[in-house]
């Protein structure tokens, strides 16, 4: 930055300018309309302060409110995004328990269906061994 930029130097200009401006609009009739112009002043000296504190912290690569605040929304969807997954990821998990139980349910009626049918077919060969017998 320029080595001769004094910001003390330049409020002390801008405050007796406005001194002498607001003491001009207020000895007039009409002295809204020169408070109307010390705002429009002020606001055009925020302004141009707020662009220069901008173009220094760009400057000195230190980030702005602005980029801090892009970050954290940036953050934010992040955090979203993840907690989303998680999400799907537990469902399907869970599916997935559901369908190993279900197939191990499944097997053991298989086999318990298999005993059965051997007891049955048990049954039945003795009924008819018994059937000739008579």
């Amino acid at each position: 930055m320029n080595q001769s930029f004094n910001f003390y130097d330049m409020w002390k200009d801008y405050y007796s300018q406005t001194s002498k401006l607001f003491d001009e609009k207020i000895s007039k009739d009409f002295p809204s309309e020169g408070m109307g112009q010390i705002l429009e002043m002020n606001l055009q000296f925020k302004k141009m302060i707020d662009e220069s504190t901008l173009k220094y912290l760009e400057f000195m690569n230190v980030p702005s409110r602005n980029d801090i605040a892009n970050i954290s929304s940036l953050i934010v969807n992040v955090d979203a995004k993840v907690d989303d997954l998680e999400e799907k990821l537990e469902e399907k998990l869970d599916s997935q328990d559901v369908q190993e139980s279900f197939k191990t349910e499944l097997t053991h009626l298989k086999k318990d269906m298999k005993i059965l049918d051997t007891k049955l077919n048990q049954i039945l060969t003795m009924l008819k061994s018994q059937e000739k017998v008579k």
